[in-house]
């Protein structure tokens, strides 16, 4: 069994602790992000149903449902004797995928539909691209970008692992799309990585102010460059496995103040049972944030003992062309003219 990080064998940063202290119940925050993280998997249905994983599996492994996701599980084995499910055969031949629990939510909050055309912006490793690929039944096409030569390894190897048949790979940077028409995409931005701290220790030693206003500069591009390439009527889901609120409520904001054509949208929580979420951020920094921030979704990780997660809906208002303004016009009834009175 891992052992827990202790209290004295990490060095906080006062302002960090200053700033989550304002932020969070600060006790509850380190005690959580200080603890073993759960490993959890997610059933990779292309392949293999629910049931059937399961029935191979539990012979040695003990598998818990997360609530809110139908093919997700925490796993651990029964004799307390290995950790290591990646080398198992089940793994390698694309039955299941090693997801951490909160980073299933995105996909599902975007819920994409069989036949659609979908892009995962920041998409390495894998874990989203494969499970909005499994959501689309490799119907329609799911592009899974990233932005460097080392993270294409281990996207293209997820990829074809998991066996999707309707996906493209490619390599640039997400600022640089350009006149496309996606009818979803995923911005799972880069980011400061303060709901990952139970993951890896570093997050703390590297945090700073200046790192997350330069991060949050990035994320307004890849934003922006998504709004370009989003479809009127379709879907963007920003998301981020930071708890900052200048890359997440700020970052929304910020779209919402320059384009009044894409609004948030209230997320379905009976498609998220079991999920336990904390109050939004509606203003930092003395800054005061869009009222649409409201309808945002902030995970912490004590909420439900994941890594924390920040997750928000946007929807592109559908606008009539001219030509359709032309055609709605002509389909309406007309108005008769008016006939003298001939005294009849």
């Amino acid at each position: 069994m891992a052992k827990d990080y202790q209290k004295e064998d990490v060095n906080i940063k006062p302002a960090f602790q200053e700033r989550y202290a304002a932020l969070t119940d600060w006790e509850a925050f380190l005690s959580c992000s200080l603890r073993f993280l759960r490993r959890s998997i997610r059933v990779n249905t292309l392949k293999m149903s629910v049931h059937e994983l399961v029935a191979r599996l539990e012979p040695e492994w003990k598998l818990t449902p997360i609530p809110w996701c139908p093919e997700g599980f925490w796993i651990e084995h029964r004799k307390g004797e290995r950790r290591d499910i990646g080398n198992i055969p089940e793994h390698s031949l694309g039955y299941f995928y090693i997801q951490e629990a909160a980073s299933m939510i995105p996909p599902l909050v975007m819920d994409p539909r069989p036949g659609e055309t979908v892009l995962d912006m920041c998409a390495a490793p894998g874990s989203k691209a494969t499970q909005i690929g499994m959501y689309l039944k490799n119907e329609g096409t799911l592009v899974a970008n990233d932005y460097t030569g080392i993270r294409m390894q281990s996207l293209g190897i997820n990829l074809q692992r998991c066996g999707l048949t309707n996906s493209v790979a490619t390599l640039m940077e997400g600022r640089w799309f350009k006149g496309h028409q996606f009818d979803r995409i995923l911005v799972d931005a880069p980011c400061s990585g303060t709901g990952t701290i139970r993951k890896s220790l570093k997050t703390l030693r590297i945090w700073n102010p200046n790192m997350v206003r330069r991060i949050s500069g990035q994320q307004r591009q890849l934003l922006e460059s998504a709004y370009q390439n989003l479809k009127p009527g379709g879907v963007i889901v920003y998301s981020t496995c930071t708890l900052e609120p200048e890359e997440d409520e700020g970052i929304i904001s910020w779209l919402l103040h320059k384009h009044e054509d894409i609004h948030t949208e209230k997320i379905d929580r009976g498609r998220l049972p079991g999920l336990k979420t904390s109050k939004v951020v509606t203003s930092f920094g003395g800054v005061d944030f869009h009222p649409g921030v409201k309808d945002c979704i902030r995970i912490w990780p004590q909420d439900n003992d994941t890594e924390g997660f920040f997750i928000c809906r946007l929807v592109k208002e559908k606008r009539e062309t001219k030509k359709e303004q032309e055609e709605t016009k002509d389909a309406l009834p007309q108005k008769k003219p008016d006939l003298p009175d001939k005294g009849f």
